[in-house]
């Protein structure tokens, strides 16, 4: 059966997909749901210490031998994602069941538990996958349950943000198909480890350089890199609380992953810093996006747009930390993208509190909320900490090592960025604090609102994430200790 957990991965939640479509029952969706993505997590839980203990697993569909047949590959740095996604997707179906209640109608709910399978099974195919075409098709399925996910809110808006969504993202799935099509052409194979074999025989062909700038823009748009961001601060507030928790804590993460998958893995890194100057792109993108979108949060009014914003600057300190060019540089990133998934996975939970209880994300109807929801508020605020980055948080532990891999790579200017970035992400979480638990209500409904404490269905796995957020401040042995693994193999 060990031998088997790779497939397994992604069949265990791809059958129960249309079975979900088949359960009339809401509960019993959900239910299904939640132990096909704790399932999922157990598995991850196993490749980690397989990959740990017996190095690369490499298993062949069909019992066809890669490069000819397709290849489902676990290094260090797969087994390193597959935890994240699968963590959270345990996480978030824990806590779902009233919030989809409240927020899919009831004749949808069984569709929405089929597409939220959908796009698991997308997810980690992504990361589990060593053949470049198979890659695109898995981001294309994780990408299409999205858009559906995303349309089913309760605000008419959303049917736009998923239709923008679908736009931008079906021009940056077509740019990677474009990009491995090219590849497939000069090389005659799309296995990663066998292209990264060929590659640098044909460093200096126009038609590879091609694929790299295909490459690189259609990435950029799955991660929402400014300016490629456009669809993401209207997805991330008007989809449904719960996908707003789960695609913000993994869609772009595998983004990432992706990034460096093709760019340090299937490229080898030096032609990508070197040659195609994979650096100079992301550097000055990654800075623009910490500042900008930092900036443009502290002016939001709705709260999770606000966090969406922020969102596009934490993706900009990640690809910072790529961007430099370094094994430190990259571990920094991918350091930042495990504690962020827990930290804004765990704030857009407290928003899913939020609207279940008051029906609103908007900062004014957050005056006074300190003294009726003080579990759900006192978890936004620690984890607002590790936002910012003070000290004994993930938060921290992340920028830490972004920034002493900017200093270290003489990078002053992002440096700077860095710091500066954490004092814009102060004025807003300041903000939510501020009205929380010092305004009072303004209008009379407000005012006559008497509002209860979330469910322990949601608070305790909200409460889960800010015991993350503060454990792996202090203990690094798997966020470090593990990234740094997978990225030193990338670049050897």
């Amino acid at each position: 059966m060990l031998g088997h957990l790779p497939a397994l991965q992604v069949i265990i939640p791809l059958i129960s997909a249309p079975v979900c479509v088949l359960i009339t029952r809401a509960s019993w969706a959900w239910l299904l749901a939640t132990i096909v993505s704790i399932a999922s997590f157990v598995i991850a839980v196993l490749l980690v210490h397989e990959v740990s203990a017996h190095g690369v697993l490499s298993y062949h569909l069909g019992g066809w031998e890669p490069p000819l047949g397709i290849e489902y590959r676990i290094d260090h740095l797969s087994a390193y994602v597959l935890t994240i996604v699968a963590a959270t997707a345990s996480i978030t179906m824990v806590a779902a069941r009233k919030s989809i209640e409240q927020e899919i109608p009831s004749e949808k709910i069984n569709l929405f538990f089929s597409a939220y399978l959908l796009c698991l099974t997308g997810l980690l195919g992504i990361v589990v996958s060593g053949d470049a075409f198979n890659i695109f098709v898995f981001l294309e399925i994780s990408s299409l349950s999205s858009y559906a996910l995303i349309a089913m809110g309760r605000d008419r808006r959303s049917l736009t943000a998923a239709y923008q969504y679908l736009i931008m993202g079906t021009i940056g799935a077509t740019f990677i198909l474009i990009g491995v099509g090219l590849l497939y052409m000069l090389t005659g194979t799309l296995n990663i480890h066998d292209l990264q074999q060929k590659i640098p025989a044909i460093v200096d062909s126009r038609t590879l350089h091609a694929a790299f700038a295909f490459l690189t823009a259609g990435i950029s748009l799955k991660i929402a890199l400014f300016p490629l961001h456009l669809w993401l601060p209207n997805a991330y507030a008007h989809a449904p609380s719960m996908i707003t928790v789960f695609l913000s804590a993994t869609a772009t993460k595998v983004s990432v992953y992706v990034m460096l998958r093709f760019f340090f893995g299937l490229f080898p890194p030096d032609i990508s810093l070197e040659q195609f100057h994979l650096g100079k792109i992301l550097l000055p993108l990654s800075i623009i996006a910490i500042l900008t979108a930092s900036f443009v949060a502290v002016f939001q009014e709705n709260i999770k747009r606000m966090l969406a914003y922020s969102s596009v600057a934490q993706i900009g300190y990640m690809t910072l930390g790529i961007g430099l060019g370094s094994a430190n540089g990259a571990i920094a990133g991918m350091v930042y993208l495990f504690n962020h998934a827990i930290i804004k996975g765990g704030l857009f939970l407290a928003m899913a509190c939020v609207v279940l209880r008051t029906g609103s994300v908007r900062l004014e109807d957050f005056s006074g909320l300190g003294k009726r929801m003080p579990w759900t508020m006192a978890a936004i605020v620690l984890l607002g900490l590790g936002l910012i980055g003070i000290p004994f948080t993930g938060g921290f532990v992340s920028k830490w090592y972004v920034l002493s891999a900017a200093i270290e790579q003489g990078h002053w200017l992002a440096a700077v960025v860095i710091v500066g970035g954490s004092l814009l992400t102060i004025l807003y979480i300041w903000k939510i604090i501020e009205y929380a638990y010092f305004k009072t209500p303004v209008s009379a409904k407000l005012q006559n609102l008497t509002t209860h404490e979330a469910p322990r269905q949601m608070l305790l796995p909200l409460w889960l994430l800010v015991i993350g957020n503060f454990y792996f401040g202090l203990d690094t042995s798997f966020s470090l200790g593990y990234a740094s693994t997978a990225i030193q193999t990338l670049f050897r």
